[in-house]
C-alpha cells in the first residue's frame, strides 16, 4: 500500500471511530510506528486530523476529551518531573489549591509527611491521596462530579473558589500557548479554573510539552494569568522564550 493510500484509511478510521492511535494503526497496516506518524504529521499539516498524545483526533473536534486512566498514562516520566519539581513551589506553612488533573494529583503524593499546609481541592482523587496526610488540613469543594475527570464543577464549586484566597494554585491545563491561552475541552470545568485561578495569589501551571500548542473548546485564561509554567524539556528553547517574552516565567525540567 502507498503512502497517500495508507493515509486516506487512517483518515476514515479516525473520523469513523473518533481517534486512532499509533500502536494500533502499525498493526493494521503492518509498519513502523515511525511510519504512522509520519503519516499523522502529513495529515495534521493538511489539516485533515489533529495529531494528540498517542495518536490523533479529526481536525474540529475541539471537545475531544480522553478517559482518566487514559491521561494518567500519558507522558507518565514528564509528569512525574514537573511533579517533583513543583514541590519547590509549595510554602513551608499557608493554604495551596490542587486543581484537578493528572500531574496535581501526582504532586499530592509526593507532599511531604512533615509539611503543614492548608490544600483546598474539587478533585475526587486529589483528594483521596491526602485524606490521610497528617500535616494536611484538607478542604473538599463540592459540586457536580464529573465522571471523566473526577472534578466537581458548577455552582457550589464556583461559589466555595469565590470565597478563598490562597496562597498559591497549582493548576492543570489540556492545552497551552500564547495564542490561544489556557484551554480545556469542558465548559463546566473551564468555569471552575477560572474561579481557581482567581482564588490565589501565586499561579503555577503543571502542564507536559504535549499539551504546549494544543487548542480545545473552553478558555479558562491566558499565559499572563500564570505566574510560573513548569513543564518538561520537550518544550523547545524558542517556545519557551516566547512564552516568557509574554510574561511568564518558564521553568523545563
Amino acid at each position: 500500500m502507498y503512502a497517500p493510500e495508507r493515509q486516506q484509511e487512517i483518515l476514515r478510521l479516525a473520523r469513523e471511530d473518533g481517534r486512532v492511535d499509533v500502536l494500533s494503526l502499525a498493526d493494521t497496516f503492518q509498519v513502523t510506528a515511525e511510519t504512522v506518524r509520519r503519516d499523522l504529521k502529513a495529515l495534521d499539516r493538511a489539516g485533515l486530523l489533529r495529531r494528540v498524545h498517542g495518536g490523533a483526533i479529526p481536525a474540529g473536534r475541539l471537545d475531544f476529551e480522553p478517559d482518566l486512566a487514559e491521561r494518567e498514562a500519558a507522558a507518565a516520566d514528564e509528569k512525574d518531573r514537573i511533579a517533583r519539581a513543583a514541590t519547590a513551589e509549595l510554602p513551608t506553612e499557608g493554604s495551596v489549591v490542587l486543581d484537578a488533573g493528572t500531574t496535581t494529583a501526582r504532586l499530592a503524593a509526593l507532599l511531604p509527611l512533615e509539611c503543614g499546609l492548608t490544600v483546598v481541592t474539587h478533585s475526587l482523587p486529589v483528594a483521596a491521596r491526602l485524606a490521610d496526610h497528617p500535616g494536611i488540613d484538607l478542604h473538599l469543594v463540592g459540586g457536580r462530579v464529573r465522571h471523566r475527570t473526577r472534578a466537581a464543577v458548577d455552582a457550589w464549586a464556583l461559589r466555595a473558589y469565590g470565597e478563598i484566597r490562597a496562597d498559591v494554585v497549582l493548576l492543570g491545563a489540556n492545552g497551552f500557548s500564547v495564542r490561544h491561552g489556557l484551554t480545556t475541552p469542558d465548559l463546566a470545568e473551564a468555569a471552575v479554573k477560572r474561579a481557581v485561578i482567581a482564588s490565589a495569589r501565586r499561579v503555577v501551571l503543571l502542564a507536559d510539552s504535549a499539551k504546549h500548542g494544543q487548542e480545545h473548546f473552553a478558555r479558562f485564561g491566558g499565559l499572563a494569568d500564570v505566574d510560573l509554567l513548569i513543564t518538561d524539556s520537550g518544550l523547545g528553547p524558542e517556545d519557551a522564550a516566547a512564552i516568557e517574552a509574554a510574561g511568564t516565567e518558564v521553568q523545563r525540567v
